[in-house]
């Protein structure tokens, strides 16, 4: 059997490990959304990667598979979101079923609604082959019965499970399930009061007050099927396992706890837990987690605004288990690595070609687009910056008078042009800082620009040594040289590779950039 050493291979070999032979059923691959707030970046990022693992587990044994996209709709909402309208309505409604809560944007049946219609559509943009389920459909279509009735059964052992890990003032009355009160529909006001498994049902009380809920008093006895009780978060979360088979979930880090604790439940229910890979989390421009209440960090569509998408599938691929900052500066390096990868592909041998991102970013290497120029983001970002141009086919003559092979990829090359503009202008040109040069290096700048203009090449390597030969010639590092090229000629503090920029952007062009500071 081929061995692959790309991460989606690994997860998917531990996995085949567990099947001797191929299942009945097709093997089940779950994602986890919380639709307290709008799909985020980390989303789009769990269920692409899912994916990868899956497709691969697909490559290796030809079985038939299939992703649950879960929406834990049923969850209650714990705190109103800054980023949301009718905070006074929320607010009203906290401590009830997100599928309970009316929808903040009057667009759909409920808050969940909403939410689950914008992951669905997110999802769908992205051509994610999933199979949708919200917690609250399978609460009453009874998929959790089976489930709900052994925990009932089960009760104390869970319990003895879950309540050292809580602090001791959580641990007292603390139960696998929350009764939706039927008096005032809150989901977190309400405890437990006695279990009854003889007859499928327990007794509440809803007398559970915090400064944002309030308890209405209400006692009650319900079943708990059909949708009239929610189970807690870690015992939830091993209902879905057990209940559909789960062979596979990822998660993140701060999961680790949740998971091993829904591991011991599910053991406990008579089944295996799922594998799955544990990877870190996205981080804002603050280095903090990102957050769905706040908003801060790229979105999916600011990611495509500036670079394509394919750029973000290889960010996204690469070391999961490692924390990555998702803010506008890791752009043009991100974009530059996809692009070297597709410039590298077809000169991989078809046996290697699946321990790259671009073979699992696109359908296990079927559509990987053809890209084999010199020509990456950066250097179009310092081509648009040294031109001062957003006239996008100005800037596509400049780079097919660079790589006449330009022509072939016009397409995928007035894309990159298209979202280069749309960085420069919002992130590069309103940084400019252009220094007035000292005498002495004014006489350093005069050098070059004669050189250049004595020079009637354009080798790359030759136009390199000029600027080396000047900074010789007055005695001073190569370095301090170009840092001086950079902020008196360009407004920034760092810069390209001067033979290739030289010869980008043409005698002519480079010398008035010298003229308009000599």
């Amino acid at each position: 059997m081929q061995k692959y050493k790309s991460w989606p291979f690994k997860e998917a070999q531990s996995l085949q490990k567990r099947h001797r032979t191929e299942p009945a059923s097709p093997v089940v691959f779950e994602t986890g959304f919380g639709p307290s707030g709008l799909p985020h970046i980390g989303t789009f990022a769990e269920v692409a990667r899912t994916t990868w693992v899956r497709h691969a587990f697909e490559h290796l044994t030809g079985w038939q598979t299939k992703l649950i996209a879960f929406s834990d709709d049923m969850d209650g909402l714990r705190k109103v979101p800054l980023n949301m309208p009718q905070q006074n309505m929320l607010a009203e409604n906290l401590g009830k079923p997100l599928c309970h809560i009316p929808d903040p944007f009057a667009e759909c049946d409920s808050y969940s609604g909403y939410m689950n219609q914008k992951l669905q559509t997110f999802l769908d943009r992205y051509n994610f082959d999933y199979q949708f389920q919200s917690s609250q459909q399978a609460y009453q279509n009874g998929d959790f019965d089976e489930g709900l009735t052994i925990l009932l059964n089960k009760y104390e052992e869970v319990q003895a499970i879950i309540l050292p890990t809580l602090r001791k003032d959580k641990r007292e009355n603390w139960s696998p399930f929350f009764p939706i009160c039927e008096s005032c529909g809150r989901i977190y006001t309400t405890q437990v009061t006695c279990y009854h498994p003889e007859n499928g049902t327990i007794d509440y009380i809803c007398n559970k007050n915090t400064e944002q809920m309030k308890s209405c008093g209400h006692h009650g006895n319900t079943v708990v099927t059909g949708g009239k009780v929610k189970v807690g978060w870690k015992v939830d979360w091993a209902l879905r396992w057990f209940s559909y088979n789960v062979a596979y979930e990822m998660y993140g880090k701060d999961l680790i706890e949740s998971a091993k604790l829904s591991g011991k439940i599910i053991r406990l229910m008579g089944k295996q837990p799922p594998i799955g890979l544990i990877y870190e989390m996205f981080l804002d421009e603050t280095g903090s987690k990102i957050s769905k209440s706040v908003g801060l960090g790229l979105t999916i569509d600011t990611w495509t605004k500036y670079a394509p998408l394919g750029s973000l599938l290889h960010y996204i691929f690469q070391n999961p288990k490692r924390a990555k900052r998702l803010f506008w500066d890791v752009v043009p390096k991100s974009v530059d690595d996809y692009l070297a990868e597709l410039n590298r592909y077809a000169s991989v041998v078809p046996q290697k070609q699946p321990d790259m991102a671009v073979w699992h970013i696109y359908d296990n290497g079927n559509s990987v687009p053809s890209y084999e120029l010199p020509i990456n983001y950066s250097l179009i970002n310092n081509l648009v910056s040294a031109l001062g141009n957003d006239n996008s086919q100005l800037i596509f003559d400049y780079l097919e008078r660079y790589d006449s092979a330009a022509k072939d990829y016009e397409h995928a090359l007035q894309d990159l042009i298209s979202k280069n503009i749309n960085y420069y202008r919002d992130f590069i040109l309103p940084n400019k800082k252009y220094r007035i040069p000292t005498e002495q290096e004014r006489h350093m700048l005069q050098a070059l620009h004669d050189e250049v203009a004595n020079y009637e090449g354009d080798d790359v390597k030759e136009l390199q040594k000029i600027p080396f030969d000047i900074a010789r010639k007055f005695e001073i590092k190569p370095a301090d040289f170009f840092k001086i090229f950079y902020e008196v000629v360009m407004g920034q503090q760092q810069g390209p590779r001067f033979g290739t920029f030289a010869k980008l952007i043409g005698k002519a062009r480079g010398l008035a950039l010298l003229d308009r500071v000599l």
